[in-house]
């Protein structure tokens, strides 16, 4: 079993060959039983905050994914909002180009962080579940 260190780590690894929500989705893949084509394909869509860096950042699409995965059926919005809400903590913001700083020029989240961020608070909220 991987720490959520180890997790967030992998994830940065593989955020230089995918966008955000690809990597937070195949760090995870594990442990939700997703072959890594499946895993490569259902965060596809999500890179550069939805396709369009004004939405929300696609690793937090990838938690959010993750969070629908492992838990049951009905829990998935809260453990999503627990994950949101823990990320924007740790990053600033939630939406892509915030992050990337495109309107103010100040960066508030490296891509790289962002998964790292993104897995750190999906293991802190999914832990228990």
């Amino acid at each position: 079993m991987k720490t959520p260190q180890e997790r967030a780590e992998l994830a940065a690894e593989y955020k230089k060959s995918m966008n955000c929500c690809q990597a937070v989705v195949k760090a995870f893949a594990d442990t939700v039983s997703l072959d890594e084509q499946t895993s490569h394909q259902l965060g596809s869509g999500f890179g550069s905050g939805m396709g369009t860096m004004e939405a929300t950042c696609g690793a937090l699409v990838g938690a959010g994914i993750i969070a629908g995965l492992r838990t049951k059926e009905g829990n998935a919005v809260r453990y999503t909002r627990e994950i949101h809400n823990r990320f924007k903590t740790l990053c600033g913001a939630t939406i892509c180009k915030e992050l990337k700083g495109i309107e103010t020029g100040k960066v508030l989240c490296k891509c790289e962080d962002c998964v790292r961020n993104a897995v750190i608070a999906t293991e802190e909220s999914l832990h228990n579940s």
